[in-house]
């Protein structure tokens, strides 16, 4: 048994159908059914049984898949460490990042420390900020950055704010933004709290939401395009010229702010190019 086994075993294990496991793996699907039955002969076992659905674990194969699943994360945390050891700043570091994060600010923060560290590498993961911190404590991946603070077991640091507004290619009165189009877009839970109760204070009737699209950057396009207004974080759309744009405050006065946070696990930190890069972010002028 090598890696490769490990990881062939836990691969089939999510899939749970011998072809989508084969293009995963980037192997073709004769030469997997071959594999699993070496592994299969190596510990004398049956680990799957084969119907017209696809495939089914065995309670044998059950336990390997567990197995795989604890001897990967073993080897990349000895791998992890061997590299630490070694007097050269190289590696792979796993990074989650927001889609806003993703979009508008990471390339060029990764662009600027790959000039300093070309030997680090990196993997990142895409997805919303109240998933990451799930991802940080199960030890997924190593940092990331989230639009709020959800809590949990970590480590957090402020790295810049910036307000939430209205934009719109139109002139607007605030008043009349119950009667004007506006286009709305999947966001982070509290993202759409605070913004659903910045409306709740200045309006009492809903929203004319006449566009609904999946992704905030695509939001902003449609802003551009004159096709309605939104509700998005000023970094979004401070370079666009020809804009409107209204700060939310709320019923105090105070400005809406849209916090973006780096996240990690303290024991992290005992990482090398963890370590380089945390300092290398609490550092950059965002």
């Amino acid at each position: 048994m090598d890696n490769r086994d490990w990881q062939i075993l836990a691969v089939l294990y999510k899939e749970k159908n011998i072809t989508k496991a084969a293009q995963t793996l980037f192997i073709s699907q004769p030469a997997l059914t071959v594999r699993l039955q070496q592994i299969e002969d190596y510990f004398g076992v049956t680990i799957v049984n084969r119907n017209k659905k696809g495939i089914s674990f065995t309670t044998e194969g059950t336990y390997l898949a567990y197995s795989a699943t604890k001897m990967l994360a073993k080897t990349y945390k000895i791998k992890e460490q061997v590299l630490n050891l070694s007097s050269n700043t190289k590696g792979t570091l796993y990074l989650g990042a927001s889609r806003n994060f993703t979009m508008y600010t990471m390339p060029h923060v990764l662009q600027q420390f790959k000039i300093l560290y070309p030997s680090i590498d990196f993997n990142v993961v895409t997805t919303w900020s109240q998933d990451m911190f799930e991802l940080i404590k199960k030890q997924r991946i190593h940092i990331g950055f989230v639009s709020f603070d959800y809590g949990g077991c970590v480590e957090r640091y402020v790295l810049y704010e910036e307000p939430l507004c209205v934009v719109s290619r139109q002139r607007f009165q605030l008043e009349n933004l119950p009667f004007m189009p506006r286009i709305d877009y999947m966001t982070d839970l509290l993202t759409k709290i605070h913004i659903d109760k910045w409306w709740g204070e200045h309006f009492n009737k809903a929203p004319w939401i006449t566009m609904r699209v999946n992704q905030l950057s695509t939001c902003v396009e449609m802003i551009k395009a004159d096709l309605g207004y939104g509700i998005v974080p000023y970094r979004t759309v401070q370079n666009i010229d020809n804009l409107y744009v209204y700060n939310l405050h709320d019923k105090y006065g105070h400005t809406i702010l849209h916090k973006t946070y780096l996240i990690y696990q303290s024991e992290v930190v005992s990482l090398r190019i963890a370590k380089i890069f945390i300092d290398f972010i609490k550092h950059f002028p965002f």
